[in-house]
C-alpha cells in the first residue's frame, strides 16, 4: 500500500532525527493521508480515495468534481 495522495501527488519525504547531540539518523516524513468514499453526482457513483488533508480542504472549497478533473488532467487519478 502506497502512502501517495490521490489527488495532490504527496508523498513521503526523506529527513533526518537530530538528537540532541546532534546526530543524524534517516527518516521519513509520511503525509497525513485518510481514506474517503466521495459521492459523485455527475457519475452518480461513490469513488474511495486516499487523500491528505490539504486535498480534503480543496475539495471541500472547490468540490470533487472539478478537483477529480483537475486531478485527472494531471495524471494522479486512474478513476
Amino acid at each position: 500500500m502506497s502512502r501517495v495522495c490521490d489527488i495532490t501527488g504527496k508523498r513521503p519525504r526523506v529527513g533526518n532525527n537530530v538528537s540532541h547531540a546532534n546526530n543524524k539518523t534517516k527518516r521519513k516524513f509520511y503525509p497525513n493521508l485518510h481514506t474517503k468514499k466521495f459521492y459523485v453526482p455527475e457519475e452518480d457513483r461513490w469513488i474511495k480515495l486516499k487523500v491528505s488533508s490539504t486535498a480534503l480542504r480543496t475539495i471541500n472549497k472547490n468540490g470533487i468534481t472539478a478537483v477529480l478533473k483537475k486531478a485527472r488532467a494531471n495524471g494522479n487519478v486512474l478513476i
